[in-house]
């Protein structure tokens, strides 16, 4: 690994990867494989986070009881017991290798939360700088949503790329109990084809009908949201099997050997530019045949323009609690760093307070047609003529109630005053408070060629 940048690695871990699905007994084998790949990073350079669901697992191991219950309080009683236990473990094991861990429990309100979140990435940073792997899991205790899927966080698959854009890492390794993503289920289709590296994860196309196990509440689907989310922070995230960890190892010394083999220089001083730049293309193409082959894996390659810090938390850190629709010169008004202001704002959708997350949709005015789905959500019920613009362009935190939006929609700044008797400001919400998630497309392609899906 000598000449090699140092990097920053998040491992996730799902129940299924280091539990027996039937007997609830932790895998050995795999976790004592897991520890040696993490030490063998952090001896070559690198930091390492680990992710670790199985709390729950472990603790229905620990209770004796055959099948995940329904009632939530007694699933969190087991999550608390499973949590000691599962860390003890985590804790033995890297004791032998003399390699100090930490424990991080996370739930959606210390997300959400701008001080928390700060204070949890503080944290982070520290004990990487100490040479510590930080051990994270959904604090299911106290997480229902979790536990229930209400936010969908996935067995931790979307806590996982949250705490890679936290940590602002360089790879995500999703561990999971098939090599890849496929096109097709390679179970049932012979010819299914295997899908190494994806370019654009917005234009995947993948067989997505795992899952999950029955002691996690991730799938494959889950996976895919998260490579989502950390790929627009600028993370390169792999999809791998668990039962062979070292795999992790030989893929990053093969992205990274081929990295360097792109970033070759020709020697070749008299050559022309185009000259100069054929052969370094035949330079870097010889030098990436001669690599060894890396193990399977599927990798999605990073946004060329993440979104990171402030406007990461803004987009994926709050769950919205409703829809401002604003009109297109609103929408130009925010991607040129204005505010957004009443005046923009053509209907408003659920109940939400002052300083609340809101998801921001883009209309067009069309005085020919009603939009339904204003009509029928709207505070008031009452729709605007508009063309709703498929998806959301971006979450904001706003000034005003979803009630006082509704009153002030339209209205120019000046006229708030006078309408609601007070203005606490003249933006319904300012613009550090907004993160719009249209960025520049990336002209790459992706590999193997598939089809876009919505």
């Amino acid at each position: 690994m000598k000449g090699h940048r140092h990097l920053t690695i998040v491992i996730k871990l799902g129940s299924s990867s280091i539990v027996n699905e039937k007997t609830h007994e932790p895998l050995l084998s795999v976790l004592s494989l897991i520890v040696e790949t993490a030490v063998t990073l952090i001896k070559d350079g690198h930091r390492v986070v680990i992710v670790s669901s199985g709390a729950i697992a472990v603790g229905l191991q620990r209770m004796d009881v055959e099948k995940r219950p329904k009632h939530l309080p007694r699933i969190q009683a087991l999550a608390a017991i499973g949590q000691c236990r599962l860390v003890s473990l985590w804790e033995s094991l890297f004791a032998h290798l003399r390699q100090p861990v930490a424990q991080i429990l996370l739930t959606r309100n210390d997300i959400a939360d701008r001080t928390q979140y700060l204070n949890a990435q503080n944290t982070f940073t520290e004990l990487l700088h100490m040479g510590v792997i930080p051990i994270v899991n959904e604090n299911d205790t106290l997480a229902v949503s979790e536990i229930r899927q209400i936010e969908k966080f996935g067995d931790n698959d979307t806590l996982s790329a949250i705490t890679a854009a936290m940590v602002q890492a360089d790879y995500l390794f999703l561990m999971t109990d098939v090599d890849c993503l496929y096109d097709k289920n390679p179970r049932t289709n012979p010819d299914a084809q295997a899908i190494e590296v994806v370019e654009d994860v917005r234009s995947l196309e993948a067989d997505v009908s795992s899952a999950g196990s029955s002691l996690g509440t991730g799938g494959m689907s889950t996976k895919i949201v998260a490579a989502r989310l950390a790929t627009s922070a600028g993370v390169t995230t792999v999809i791998t099997r668990s039962s062979n960890p070292g795999n992790i190892v030989n893929i990053v010394n093969h992205v990274q050997a081929q990295n360097a083999a792109l970033n070759t220089p020709t020697s070749s001083l008299s050559a022309t530019p185009a000259e100069a730049s054929s052969l370094s293309n035949s330079i870097s193409s010889l030098h990436i045949a001669s690599l060894p082959t890396p193990p399977l894996h599927t990798r999605f390659l990073p946004d060329p323009f993440p979104i990171r810090d402030r406007s990461f938390w803004l987009l994926h850190g709050l769950a919205p609690h409703g829809t401002l629709y604003i009109d297109e010169g609103a929408h130009r008004a925010l991607a040129s760093k204005a505010g957004l202001l009443p005046a923009g704002i053509v209907d408003v959708e659920g109940q939400f307070a002052q300083q609340e997350a809101v998801r921001l949709v883009v209309v067009k005015k069309n005085p020919a047609a009603w939009s339904s789905a204003a009509h029928e959500n709207s505070t008031e019920g009452r729709g605007m003529p508009v063309d709703v613009a498929p998806g959301e362009v971006g979450r904001a935190l706003v000034n005003y109630s979803a009630a006082e939006i509704m009153r002030i929609k339209g209205m120019r700044s000046t006229e708030i005053g006078g309408v609601l008797g007070y203005a606490d400001s003249e933006y319904v919400a300012l613009r550090e408070n907004v993160s719009l998630t249209k960025r520049e497309k990336s002209s790459r392609p992706v590999t193997p060629s598939l089809a876009v899906s919505a």
